[in-house]
């Protein structure tokens, strides 16, 4: 296993490879081409951690991860929240009144589009951020414009017209850190600890309700509920849910024992601290 190196979906330069640099910024960074690819890596022990965004604050949940993660064995040890700075880059040497068109991931010209809209800007759809500056910068096209990161500017060598460039500020990717081996903090009643829960409901009548009514009666928050369809029969439902509170709590293990009598499979894929962005926001 390579024990210094974590992956993220995304060219170099991308805000998966931006985050990795910020948490963790001793290990060696491995660029792969997809989500599944990233995560198999830590499955295969050729990684040891992954990055894997899950959500933004403006485009919402990356639905792809909730569909791989019981695929995997995979545990959560730690979350991040990386504030977007889409940057407007170009070619060295270029102003803005000799742009036409720009281009980047579809969500980020969406978060843009105000912006765009005012240099009066053609919008063209790239599959990555970083990978519509490396274009760009392999192009040297002089009237073409591409969003991206400040990272992604410093290593393909392109000029930043405008930090900031998204339309809404305080735009927020939240991250999920991803290891074959589970790594569970001891418990401390000063912190804030999120535990990380994948379940499917029994057939039953209110089976999700009754599933939840543990949590209720314990007084534990859940922060976090996403439904998906685990198999192809579309005749059972799970969840993915986030709740505040550690596994060793007696509350806790009061409200899992509830959970796991009404699923029909119930598995904690992690508990981990909170990240300092959720008191900041609260």
């Amino acid at each position: 296993m390579s024990k210094n190196t974590i992956a993220y979906q995304g060219h170099p330069g991308a805000y998966s490879h931006l985050s990795c640099l910020k948490v963790f910024p001793e290990m060696k960074t491995q660029a792969c081409d997809s989500f599944s690819q990233a995560m198999f890596m830590v499955e295969r022990e050729e990684a040891r951690l992954a990055m894997i965004p899950i959500e933004n604050s403006t485009a919402g949940r990356v639905e792809e991860i909730y569909r791989l993660m019981p695929k995997t064995q995979l545990h959560i040890i730690a979350e991040h929240f990386e504030p977007v700075n889409h940057c407007l880059l170009a070619v060295p040497g270029v102003d803005e009144e000799q742009l036409l068109t720009i281009s980047s991931h579809p969500q980020a010209l969406a978060q843009c589009n105000d912006a765009i809209h005012l240099l009066g800007l053609q919008q063209v759809a790239h599959i990555d951020t970083a990978g519509a500056a490396q274009e760009l910068s392999n192009s040297q096209n002089k009237s073409h414009a591409a969003i991206a990161s400040s990272l992604a500017a410093k290593l393909y060598g392109l000029k930043i017209l405008r930090e900031n460039f998204q339309d809404i500020v305080g735009n927020t990717t939240r991250f999920i850190i991803l290891s074959k081996q589970p790594t569970i903090p001891v418990y401390c009643s000063d912190v804030t600890f999120i535990t990380t829960i994948m379940f499917t409901v029994r057939n039953i009548p209110s089976a999700l309700f009754k599933t939840m009514g543990g949590f209720a009666t314990n007084g534990i928050n859940m922060v976090k509920l996403e439904s998906y369809m685990a198999t192809n029969s579309m005749s059972a439902t799970s969840f993915h849910l986030d709740v505040e509170g550690h596994p060793d709590e007696p509350r806790m293990q009061l409200a899992l024992q509830e959970l796991d009598f009404f699923s029909s499979e119930m598995r904690v894929i992690g508990a981990y601290k909170a990240h300092p962005y959720r008191s900041e926001k609260s």
